[in-house]
């Protein structure tokens, strides 16, 4: 698959993908956020409708504590109109009644004079209350009472008004005590017993509704479980999730045109670099070797340069991999050695020994194209092929009779092949063994962890062990710090090139730069 297809093909995925992801999460954020609302006051709502009946009770129990202290004759006209005002004040309370032993001698409201005799209570608990749940034995004209005393009166509560959900219809809730169901709103309604149902709010999807439980165990172990529809929740947020919906698109919008940009960002920078190599606008740096006994400097590596025509400079790391992706990797391989066999024309007048390095891609090993040209190129400045030193990747060591013919025929002219950035690939002893190869270059990654307790700290020593029992040279990268230096002198390291000595240099500066090291070594 050609260059531009990749690319196309990437930033279509890539629009898709990132768009789809793009409005999924922002619907996602906005339903959570709504099921975060809803879901709050769902909690609320059984909180306080939890609380409601739980005031409820307490009040109860206190309005017969208060009539069980008083002195008002009991059966009297006072003590008849204080039981009535207490039942006219609370809409839940059906009938208040004195009670001797257990006989009913008065009380106001809806119940027989005789009371409601159930024949064992449901509950007694230790702060004296006495409770009976709605059952037939409690029911007057249909309606199924709770019934709770306390000292010398008791009281009838109608359960149906102990919840009110108010104006909510799709609300249903139910309210349980000491885990048996004493209320409901609606009263038929199906609900969840508590045990099945966790603390605090569940969104339950699979039957499409928002569970809330609220419990509390002052007077009365009380339970409620509140249960809404799901659908609700859309209904009451749609404005929010619409608006999510919104926001959604004009991020996946921006997404597409980031997409688009960068689609003719990259198809138009493959295009630039092309015209700039064939517009020998391509130039190069020289990165110095130095013989570590000595100081010497042998040699440079020749590293590529390019700057956009907007003044944007370039890393190799990217545009080296946009030429090989794009196909044309071996033009600016040719590019960067034309500049390097004219640099060496002048640089071999004053430096009759320097040498050079050129870098070839993976590429510049699929056919003959480099060498012939290179090979031309030297014969016509007048050049050693002993001049241009080549460097190859771990990568590019690919088991071909290609590959393996041109490093031969390479060598066989005069010039040496090192391997470069040695041990961040795949290669192995016995798999170099199959190469015929001259020098080893040890990736920066290895002399930095030199003095360090990183794991790779030991590896140069097995890199530099391999080299030797091959028979290459090495060269170490990176070089950073007279500590390395040293380190690598005495373990047999005999080049070194990093910015210990010096930054990559324009052609004038690397000229001055070998006269320094020159004097330097003479002296």
């Amino acid at each position: 698959m050609r260059r531009r297809d990749k690319v196309l093909f990437g930033s279509a995925a890539a629009a898709l993908v990132g768009g789809g992801l793009l409005f999924a999460t922002i619907g996602w954020v906005v339903w959570r956020e709504s099921v975060a609302t809803e879901t709050t006051y769902a909690g609320s709502l059984a909180a306080s409708l939890g609380q409601r009946a739980e005031a409820i009770f307490v009040d109860t129990r206190d309005l017969l504590a208060g009539f069980d202290r008083s002195d008002t004759p009991r059966c009297s006209a006072d003590h008849l109109r204080a039981l009535q005002q207490a039942a006219i004040s609370r809409p839940y309370i059906r009938a208040i009644g004195y009670w001797q032993a257990s006989e009913r001698r008065c009380g106001v409201g809806f119940l027989p004079p005789e009371g409601l005799k159930p024949a064992r209570a449901d509950r007694i608990y230790d702060t004296g209350v006495i409770a009976w749940w709605p059952n037939k034995s409690t029911e007057v004209g249909g309606v199924q009472l709770f019934l709770m005393r306390y000292g010398d009166h008791d009281v009838a509560i109608d359960p149906r008004l102990l919840l009110d959900l108010g104006p909510l219809q799709q609300r249903r809730a139910g309210l349980w005590v000491e885990k048996l169901r004493l209320s409901a709103s609606p009263w038929d309604a199906e609900l969840p017993v508590p045990d099945a149902v966790s603390a605090g709010v569940t969104v339950d999807r699979s039957n499409g509704v928002v569970v809330s439980r609220f419990s509390r165990n002052d007077l009365l172990p009380i339970d409620v479980v509140a249960v809404e529809p799901l659908d609700s929740v859309w209904s009451r947020h749609a404005s929010t999730l619409i608006a999510g919906a919104a926001f959604g698109l004009v991020l996946v919008a921006l997404w597409i045109l980031f997409i688009l940009r960068y689609l003719q960002h990259q198809l138009s920078l493959a295009t630039e670099l092309r015209r700039a190599v064939a517009g020998e606008r391509i130039r190069v740096q020289y990165q110095p070797v130095v013989e570590l006994t000595t100081g010497h400097c042998v040699g440079a590596e020749v590293l590529a340069r390019w700057t956009r025509d907007d003044g944007e400079v370039m890393r190799p790391d990217v545009f080296i991999a946009l030429a090989e992706e794009a196909g044309f990797i071996q033009d600016v391989t040719l590019a960067v050695m034309r500049i390097a066999v004219r640099d060496l024309t002048q640089l071999r007048r004053e430096f009759p020994d320097v040498a050079v390095n050129l870098n070839l891609a993976p590429a510049d090993l699929h056919d003959e194209r480099v060498g012939t040209i290179l090979a031309s190129s030297l014969a016509a400045a007048g050049l050693p092929p002993g001049a241009v030193k080549l460097e190859i990747t771990e990568r590019a060591l690919v088991n071909s009779n290609t590959s393996r013919a041109l490093i031969r025929e390479f060598r066989r002219r005069g010039h040496q092949v090192a391997v470069d950035d040695f041990g961040t690939g795949y290669s192995s002893l016995s798999y170099l063994q199959t190469f015929e190869l001259d020098v080893l270059k040890i990736d920066k990654s290895f002399v930095d962890a030199i003095g360090t307790e990183a794991a790779t700290s030991q590896v140069i020593v097995h890199v530099i062990e391999m080299a030797r029992s091959l028979g290459l040279a090495t060269v170490a990268e990176g070089v950073e710090t007279p500590e390395q230096e040293r380190w690598l002198q005495e373990h047999g390291v005999a080049f070194g090139q990093g910015y210990y000595y010096s930054k990559p240099l324009d052609l004038g500066d690397y000229v001055e730069f070998l006269r320094r090291r020159r004097t330097r070594t003479a002296a």
